[in-house]
């Protein structure tokens, strides 16, 4: 690609980051990764009445999380800022003023209450209201107006829109880096308001305006701005500006994979839809990957398969090996069906390679029971049984034997492992156990092994009730990883303490 790239997330700070829109950011990073290109974070707060307060901070904190910084944004690198769109405000009114001159946009002065019934008479008529070629010269505009009539309002003071001059009789011929070539017939497009007379901008403006003037090569988002297209395509023809490249994603859907996902479907079925933990203006939380458990790089493995394959079989990719694989080319226009045991099952591998002595700092912290034990000990633990664990909450349920002796037994495992000699041989193991001086794994594992087979009976009439005394159940790691770790005393306690039991 010779173009120097140049592509923007540009979110509107109305909530936390839904995961979709982590995605579109995700895909824009990649993307100008790939190319050696810029990220650019763009914060789109052209509705004020919608501003929420901290939600700026969040979708930066969650892109730092994601580990998909941007380069170029609010307090970054200003080459084009600012990068807020209110602080640019001043900007669009001559863009428009522009567009009206050129003959590509006019100024509307309908009320709404002449525009609600209109509305309701197209409905009488079983029609749809669209305000365009076919009826906008009965309506109160520059263009039903004469000059002179239009100066006067303007100089009143009245509210007013300016609209874009969608054109009649033609077709679009469009081309999506997805979804192909798209043809469009103008006369179903509506003349979509670009600004308000409150001296603010629509998004459609204000989008075309500042990605013209940040050199966006390439856009790069969702699905739901497909229907955008159009107009976001005239606009650029208009202004006589080289339009950039669009790509639209594919929408990611339910778990069932019909319709959106959305927060509700999180709540009813036990995910977060959101990549940080989310506390609202009014006190409502709710919950984010990363405070679930969630190793950022399964998060961004996971969501790279939303909608995009490599073509491969392969499924674990670090994001180096992403930003080498990832091309728009390979992205689906099918929506991407949200798999929450999937993302699990990216976190079991990511488990898998985290450091044992990192994974036992965390763990030390969440676990009161664990806070004067050395770290290296609990790091021991951690790599015997961070196989079997999604989440660093897991350790827990998987490990405490090791640091306290088991209270009671579970009562399956205890009818199984029960036989009418079990009280004697574990009597005679804890002797024979008290007689061992090298106390290392190969050892023991020889010396118990080589007694049971000398006493010809089976292993499991041992091994049983043995890992039973130390565990409290039948699971666990290597029982004799288990001796070693917990030490002579505490397997000899452990033993005689069951063997009381019975």
């Amino acid at each position: 690609m010779t173009k120097n790239v140049r592509v923007r997330f540009a979110p509107s700070p109305t909530g936390p980051l839904h995961i979709g829109g982590v995605r579109t950011a995700l895909f824009n990073y990649l993307f100008a990764k790939k190319y050696n290109g810029t990220f650019v974070l763009r914060i789109e707060d052209t509705d004020q009445n919608r501003y929420v307060e901290g939600a700026e901070k969040y979708i930066i904190d969650a892109l730092n999380w994601c580990n998909i910084p941007f380069d170029e944004g609010p307090g970054k690198n200003e080459k084009f800022g600012p990068y807020r769109q209110s602080e640019r405000k001043h900007l669009y009114k001559q863009y428009a003023e522009q567009l009206i001159a050129s003959g590509n946009a006019y100024y509307a002065f309908d009320t709404s209450e002449a525009l609600d019934t209109a509305r309701k008479e197209h409905e009488a008529n079983k029609q749809t209201f669209i305000y365009n070629w076919h009826n906008r010269l009965q309506l109160s505009n520059s263009l039903s107006l004469s000059a002179e009539e239009t100066q006067v309002k303007l100089d009143a003071g009245e509210d007013y829109v300016i609209r874009f001059k969608s054109p009649q009789d033609e077709t679009l011929h469009l081309t999506d880096i997805i979804r192909g070539n798209i043809s469009i017939d103008t006369n179903v497009l509506d003349d979509k308001v670009l600004f308000k007379s409150d001296g603010m901008p629509t998004y459609h403006l204000a989008n075309i305006v500042d990605d013209h003037l940040m050199e966006i090569t390439h856009v790069i988002r969702g699905e739901e701005w497909l229907p955008s297209l159009a107009l976001h395509y005239q606009l650029y023809q208009a202004f006589g500006w080289e339009s950039p490249e669009f790509a639209h994603l594919p929408l990611i859907l339910k778990p069932t994979g019909k319709g959106k996902l959305s927060k509700r479907d999180g709540d009813k079925l036990g995910f977060p839809v959101f990549p940080l933990e989310w506390k609202s203006p009014e006190g409502e939380v709710s919950r984010g990957y990363k405070e679930d458990g969630y190793f950022a790089d399964a998060m961004v493995n996971f969501l790279a398969f939303l909608g995009w394959n490599p073509g491969t079989e392969q499924e674990i990719f670090n994001l180096e090996e992403l930003i080498a694989a990832f091309d728009l080319d390979r992205v689906n226009k099918s929506g991407a069906r949200f798999d929450p045991d999937k993302i699990k099952w990216f976190n079991h591998h990511y488990m898998q390679e985290q450091d044992n002595e990192d994974l036992a700092l965390v763990f030390q912290q969440k676990h009161e029971e664990l806070k004067d034990i050395d770290v290296n000990y609990i790091a021991m633990v951690v790599g015997l049984i961070k196989e079997r664990a999604t989440f660093i909450s897991d350790f827990w349920d998987l490990s405490a034997f090791f640091f306290v002796s088991p209270k009671s037994y579970d009562a399956k495992a205890y009818k199984k492992a029960m036989k009418e000699d079990t009280r004697e041989l574990m009597s005679e193991l804890s002797m024979l156990i008290n007689t061992i001086e090298d106390f290392e794994i190969e050892n023991l594992t020889t010396t118990i092994k080589t007694w049971i087979t000398n006493k010809e009976i089976g292993f499991g009439k041992v091994m049983m009730p043995l890992r039973l005394a130390l565990v409290g159940a039948l699971q666990g790691p290597e029982v004799f990883d288990i001796m070693y770790m917990i030490g002579k005393n505490q397997t000899v306690e452990r033993i005689e303490n069951l063997a009381n039991t019975i």
